[in-house]
């Protein structure tokens, strides 16, 4: 989903985003997306863009490919370390023909290194940088997010970056850039808190005994008494107090920054408090005292949500409920301008663009390259 959620946030800002897939099953995900029943994350993900399916093995599939990088901004990749080069399509073959392109690739752990050429998942990358070690409750086993952090976050989000930066550079300086964009080192640089105790401490707090993961009372999870929970994070000094009279817990007021042994008797004593009314007890009483605490809400319940309803979070395209952009820019409205496409639903419009003849079009399909 890396290359796919990346593009889908420029195509929603007004790019020409082409989806190029093969010529036999497509992008796999238009099937194998589709974990919980018909709809596929394939449809979440590939909105406002169209598609253009070509065989990248055969010669004439590589020279349509940069026939049509001639003229390109940027080219997003999420193939292993030289495939593209193998294929004929890798940077200097575009930049030959088109110096001023962006090439972005996107890999688990970078075009160089000892570890350049192994397979991954999100969950293989989250336990290299770390990160993965983190999340858990103390004494527990490490806690599978069900969210890429690596993904979604360290491969489409710090993409963006690069590939923004680098299109705006190119645009004055006229020469473009290999973009090198590592989901293993987008995560690792971005794990602050456990720097911070390697740095102080020469070692990282095993999880759910840092300041953020459980270690301070102040900042933390708590279960109601019907098995909902609220989230607690009045770290600041205004904060606590506030929340201390709010729960009729003045006793706690001196220990918002506890740690160690009296953290936890503090953290109990929260627990216990907390266990005595109901979600929605504790969710009415909040919503009238500003003290950071607020309710876990089920996902479910997200889409129902207020805040996210007034913000314009959730859209529908082509009949199936999805997120809409991640941010507002003025005089740029969101549009849904195109459903998911088809595989290769607009392959001969976008070569009839690129200066393809009819001729040329024929031919291509009879060699079952497009």
């Amino acid at each position: 989903m890396p290359r796919p959620l990346a593009s889908m946030h420029l195509a929603d800002l007004g790019a020409d985003v082409i989806k190029i897939e093969d010529t036999r099953a497509g992008d796999y995900a238009r099937s194998a997306g589709a974990v919980h029943g018909d709809i596929s994350y394939f449809q979440l993900v590939n909105r406002n863009k169209r598609s253009l399916t070509l065989d990248l093995k055969q010669a004439a599939g590589v020279a349509a490919f940069l026939r049509l990088a001639a003229s390109a901004d940027v080219i997003l990749e999420g193939f292993r370390p030289g495939v593209v080069d193998k294929l004929g399509i890798g940077y200097q073959a575009v930049c030959a023909i088109n110096p001023r392109i962006v090439y972005c690739a996107i890999t688990g752990y970078g075009q160089d290194g000892p570890y350049r050429d192994r397979a991954g998942h999100d969950l293989n990358y989250l336990g290299y940088c770390g990160l993965l070690d983190q999340i858990g409750v103390a004494g527990g086993a490490p806690a599978i997010p069900n969210f890429q952090i690596g993904d979604l976050l360290g491969g489409s989000l710090s993409a963006l970056v690069g590939v923004l930066a680098a299109v705006y550079d190119a645009r004055g300086s006229g020469c473009g850039r290999y973009v090198d964009v590592v989901m293993t080192d987008a995560v690792f640089a971005h794990t602050i808190f456990p720097l911070l105790a390697v740095l102080g401490l020469g070692q990282a707090l095993p999880r759910g005994e840092d300041v953020l993961s459980g270690g301070m009372p102040s900042y933390g999870v708590y279960a109601t008494s019907d098995g909902r929970h609220l989230a607690v994070s009045a770290m600041e000094p205004k904060f606590w107090q506030m929340l201390c009279t709010a729960i009729d817990r003045p006793d706690l007021k001196p220990f918002a920054f506890a740690t160690g042994a009296e953290g936890q008797r503090i953290r109990h004593e929260l627990e216990t408090t907390f266990a005595t009314r109901s979600f929605a007890e504790w969710t009415t009483l909040f919503e009238r005292v500003d003290c950071c605490v607020t309710p876990v809400l089920r996902f479910e319940e997200n889409l129902q949500n207020e805040q996210l309803q007034a913000r314009g979070m959730i859209v529908e395209v082509a009949g199936v409920k999805q997120f809409a952009p991640p941010f507002k820019i003025s005089e740029l409205p969101f549009e849904a301008r195109l459903p998911p496409p088809g595989a290769g639903e607009h392959s001969e419009e976008i070569l009839r663009e690129s200066g393809f003849s009819a001729d040329e079009i024929a031919g291509l399909r009879a060699q079952k390259v497009i």
